[in-house]
């Protein structure tokens, strides 16, 4: 029992010094990766370096930036400035000049449709119109003969309902050809015609041309479409969080696609309803029209959301390197003759007037010293020395 007890103690003993020196090594690792970590971020100048790059420091300052939302949209037009083209009546379409791109005023032919019910039509017109004189005249006999007590009160009444109801009938048809461009007027003569003629409702490019000659074309086909490009207004994409930043008024910065000249637009209108996407759609006016923008060019821009008081450095002090934003610190140096210097992660904001609003890491002294001229010398050198390290 005893001599097991010992074997037992012995095995114990090995597997605590067995791990000692396991965890004893991991812990030395963890601690050269920390340093070597340490090192990558940190750089060294010399005096004569840092005054030959002009190297400077200063402190965080609070600058009043105006604070701007990145949104998506696309360019277009109201309602009222996109047409869609129909004929009134069917009919085949006998002749038409237009071509996509194609620019047309407003009142100018575009097409003609043709279809013999347009004369059946006329004729009916005419003939209703006679009906209605003889219908009128009797109307005002029966009245006559009322007063002198000569015909009944049923007569009368019936005179009268058939006079209007003619009347009626002839409203109806007088309507339906004022809608096909067709004069009443000229009717009487016998001049009857085949063909119907539909001008152009606005002036503006046509952007679809959906018939061709020949073709039958009825009341809910659209023969063209035409735009109106002289009121473009920009339709913007804004998520739910930055809804309460809004307010009519507000300027805007935006960019179309593959292009870098900046253009600006008002907000006008702001949506009432937060679609199944959490985002809700604002209308801006632009502030100069421009002919070479079309409705649909999709856009970026910036919604300026007023100014304020946000932490912010010099353009120069804030370096980019592998889609990451970096600052630089000075760190105490043991060795006489020379600076070092720390590279911190920090994340960019708003960019005005020559500075860029900074977040940095959490737990940061707002009060340490920064290096607003020289970073980018500094960044340079730090890549440098890291890639001759490598090939080392």
């Amino acid at each position: 029992m005893m001599k097991h007890t010992r074997i037992m103690k012995t095995v114990a003993f090995f597997l605590l010094a067995l791990l000692a020196v396991s965890c004893g090594t991991k812990a030395e690792d963890v601690k050269e990766e920390a340093h070597h970590a340490d090192a990558e971020n940190n750089v060294e100048l010399t005096e004569e370096q840092c005054t030959v790059i002009g190297l400077t420091t200063g402190g965080i300052e609070q600058k009043a930036l105006s604070g701007a939302i990145k949104v998506n949209g696309m360019l277009d037009v109201p309602p009222q400035n996109l047409v869609s083209v129909s004929t009134p009546m069917g009919g085949f379409l006998k002749s038409t000049e237009l071509l996509q791109g194609l620019r047309v005023k407003k009142g100018a032919v575009i097409a003609v449709i043709q279809n013999p019910d347009f004369i059946q039509l006329q004729q009916d017109y005419v003939d209703t119109k006679s009906q209605l004189e003889y219908l009128e005249a009797e109307y005002k006999r029966q009245q006559e003969l009322s007063k002198e007590n000569v015909n009944s009160q049923k007569t009368l009444l019936q005179s009268k309902t058939q006079y209007q109801s003619m009347m009626a009938k002839v409203s109806g048809l007088k309507a339906r050809l004022d809608l096909l461009g067709i004069n009443a007027g000229q009717l009487e003569s016998g001049n009857f015609q085949n063909t119907i003629t539909i001008y152009a409702p606005i002036s503006g490019y046509v952007t679809q041309v959906n018939v061709n000659i020949g073709m039958f074309v009825s009341p809910t086909d659209v023969l063209f479409r035409i735009v109106d490009t002289e009121h473009l207004h920009a339709e913007l994409t804004v998520f739910e969080k930055d809804v309460p930043k809004l307010r009519i008024g507000q300027k805007v910065r935006f960019t179309l696609a593959n292009e870098t000249t900046e253009r600006l637009a008002t907000v006008y209108l702001i949506g009432r309803e937060i679609g199944p996407d959490r985002t809700v759609r604002i209308h801006c006016h632009l502030d100069r029209e421009d002919g070479e923008l079309l409705p649909g060019m999709y856009l970026k821009a910036y919604v300026e959301a007023g100014t304020q008081e946000l932490p912010a450095l010099p353009d120069k002090a804030v370096v980019g390197f592998e889609g990451n934003s970096y600052i630089f610190i000075p760190v105490p140096s043991a060795e006489k003759g020379t600076r070092h210097f720390k590279m911190i992660p920090v994340t960019k904001g708003v960019s005005e007037l020559g500075y860029t609003e900074v977040t940095l890491p959490q737990g940061f002294d707002c009060r340490t010293e920064i290096v607003i001229k020289g970073a980018y010398d500094l960044l340079s050198k730090l890549k440098n020395s890291e890639g001759e390290g490598h090939a080392h």
